[in-house]
């Protein structure tokens, strides 16, 4: 009996040792994960959420815009100046210069009272007369022997050369109704009025 068992003991020994080992598998190893999958995985099933799960929302929001522009202050226009008064003759009784003489009440007998009885007749106004007496004191300062050398000019009104005014009257040398008439006479011809030839002599120095 113990010799059988012995047999045995010895054969199953062999055979083990003869029988290569065979591995199986631990059921219990855990599976290493790779980090950015589980990452894709999160965010793939963030995706899922379907928009249609809540309510929807509608913004209210006008179909037509109103747009404000501030107007453009309309510029206040300058004011025009109104034109100088004109004579009844139509021109101006200003010269060139912008300045017109005042006009001043003749002394009556004189040279200049003569003189404004002739241009009221002629239908000459005030500023008219102001013009001439500006006019024949800048030429002769109203002296009817008032005498230019250099151009042979005589009188109030300065003729040139003096025998002009003989048309008028033999007395021109020493007559002042005489000088007067024939002066107004040469200005309303060349120039239409006083005033007119005043613009003259202020532009040029002489009418």
């Amino acid at each position: 009996m113990l010799a059988a068992f012995s047999v045995l003991a010895t054969a199953g020994f062999v055979a083990a040792s003869l029988v290569p080992l065979v591995s199986f598998p631990n059921t219990a190893e855990a599976t290493e994960l790779d980090p950015m999958s589980l990452y894709a995985s999160a965010v793939e099933d963030a995706q899922r959420y379907q928009a249609g799960d809540a309510p929807s929302i509608e913004l209210d929001r006008a179909s037509e815009y109103t747009v404000y522009v501030k107007p453009t202050p309309t510029p206040t226009p300058t004011p025009t100046p109104p034109p100088g008064k004109k004579s009844s003759s139509g021109s101006s009784s200003r010269s060139s210069s912008g300045w017109s003489p005042p006009f001043v009440t003749p002394n009556p007998g004189s040279a200049q009272a003569i003189a404004y009885d002739m241009v009221t007749s002629r239908g000459w106004g005030d500023s008219e007369f102001a013009c001439l007496v500006a006019l024949w004191k800048k030429e002769s300062g109203w002296r009817v022997n008032a005498y230019n050398a250099s151009s042979g000019a005589y009188g109030i009104a300065q003729a040139t050369p003096g025998r002009k005014m003989a048309s008028v009257g033999s007395d021109w040398e020493t007559n002042p109704t005489t000088q007067i008439t024939w002066g107004l006479g040469y200005i309303q011809g060349r120039y239409g009025t006083p005033c007119g030839a005043w613009g003259k002599s202020q532009r040029s120095g002489w009418y």
